[in-house]
């Protein structure tokens, strides 16, 4: 296939994202692959499912030849395609070095998340062998952990159902333009850990918590009358201004190193005020300054 009519991208000097927008799904089984795969499809990916990695370079060109739907082509490689290889860092290097920009997404979930999704539908995990669930975890974690080094964009599942899973590739891949960085500003609380996937850490908790307010400890900080509280406290405005300089200032600078996705997380204790009403204040100015960024939250509704 190599030498076929068209051309590998770099022989012919044309970036291969101009060509076609590639995407490779890996992580761990039960992280959730599926689920962006489908994803995938609902925003117009091609999706091609338990591609033998040592086919990637070949899935690529062929995308090029084919034009029109799979100029959007997403490869998904689960622990069965490594029964023709187990270097997928090495693959996704090689697709590099021929000329295509590949946007590697690497699904992962806690340990302890992963052994009851697995229990819950009865099922072994791929590589436990004779040994236990976690023992395949193990095994499966260190085979993809250079992997997971070159990915662009981690999704952590373990505190998302299904439908969150979709809405956040859904939000990530719709209609993108394929060389502009995409912001995702995140809520959580501090009580139930840091984001694995955050680029930047935003810590709220210096401001007074709209818990202690009993007309407001019920509502959020999606609600009004929640932000003007927030927002109206001393050092709100400069904390969230402060920061979009900070990803305004950044943001040429990740484009030109390739970067594509940057999540900064805003936290307060519980994941419900102060960390949701930033969240959505900076996403806000964010987007008015031109960047596309996006608002979620983790673990609002988990009170």
């Amino acid at each position: 296939m190599h030498g076929s009519v068209v051309e590998s991208p770099a022989a012919t000097g044309e970036p291969a994202e101009e060509e076609t927008t590639l995407v490779v799904v890996t992580g761990l089984s039960g992280g959730g692959r599926s689920t962006v795969a489908r994803a995938l499809e609902n925003v117009g990916y091609y999706v091609v499912d338990n591609l033998p990695q040592a086919l990637m370079l070949d899935m690529a060109e062929l995308a090029v030849k084919a034009g029109g739907a799979a100029r959007r082509t997403a490869m998904v490689l689960d622990v069965r395609s490594r029964a023709f290889s187990t270097d997928l860092a090495g693959a996704i290097r090689e697709l590099k070095d021929r000329g295509f920009h590949p946007r590697v997404v690497f699904v992962d979930a806690d340990d302890e998340v992963l052994i009851r999704r697995f229990e819950s539908v009865r099922r072994s995990h791929p590589l436990q062998g004779d040994g236990r669930l976690a023992d395949g975890i193990a095994v499966e974690r260190e085979l993809l952990e250079e992997a997971r080094d070159q990915a662009d964009v981690i999704i952590d599942t373990s505190q998302l159902n299904v439908n969150q899973l979709r809405r956040r590739v859904e939000e990530l891949f719709a209609g993108e333009d394929a060389r502009r960085l995409r912001v995702t500003v995140l809520s959580f609380g501090f009580k139930y850990g840091l984001p694995p996937d955050a680029d930047f850490v935003l810590d709220a908790r210096f401001l007074p918590n709209p818990y202690w307010v009993p007309e407001l400890r019920e509502h959020t900080g999606r609600e009004e009358a929640v932000s003007a509280y927030v927002l109206g406290q001393e050092g709100a405005d400069e904390f969230v201004a402060a920061y979009a300089d900070l990803v305004n200032a950044t943001t040429a600078g990740f484009e030109r190193e390739g970067k594509r996705y940057l999540t900064v997380a805003v936290g307060c204790t519980g994941g419900k005020h102060r960390s949701v009403a930033i969240t959505e204040e900076l996403a806000g100015r964010l987007r008015q300054s031109g960047i596309a960024a996006n608002a979620q939250h983790r673990d609002l509704g988990r009170e």
